[in-house]
């Protein structure tokens, strides 16, 4: 349940009725989702946020792919329900299959184990590792 009052159109700030209007424009959606509903109640922040996500998110050198599976592992380090599916079927439509999918769940597996390892043996980072 949110802690917030998820905002539908009709009953958001004038400011936060423009980003909507920007989101669904730029996705080609009839409504924005939950995420932005609820980040409606301080327009600022909603500004804020949807600016950097399209800054981030957009073209780079990195494919949107790419960026969508980094976002969802992040989401499950953080253990973000909410992102790991939005930006999953955000990967998926992009061209996501479902081996593909499954192979990224063993590497961030992997990486898990491998990271709660590391950590509990405290292993001293290598020179030739250092950046």
């Amino acid at each position: 349940m949110a802690t917030v009052k998820l905002l539908d159109y009709e009953d958001a700030p004038a400011e936060a009725k423009a980003v909507y209007d920007e989101i669904k424009a730029s996705r080609g959606v009839e409504d924005v989702n939950n995420f932005w509903k609820a980040m409606a109640n301080n327009p600022s922040a909603l500004r804020t946020f949807w600016e950097r996500m399209k800054a981030v998110m957009g073209k780079g050198e990195l494919d949107p792919l790419t960026k969508e599976l980094i976002y969802v592992a992040v989401s499950i380090a953080n253990n973000c329900e909410y992102c790991i599916h939005s930006h999953t079927a955000a990967a998926r439509s992009r061209g996501l299959s479902e081996a593909q999918y499954n192979e990224f769940l063993e590497v961030v597996g992997l990486a898990v184990n491998g990271n709660a390892l590391v950590n509990a043996m405290k292993v001293p980072v290598d020179e030739q590792f250092k950046v």
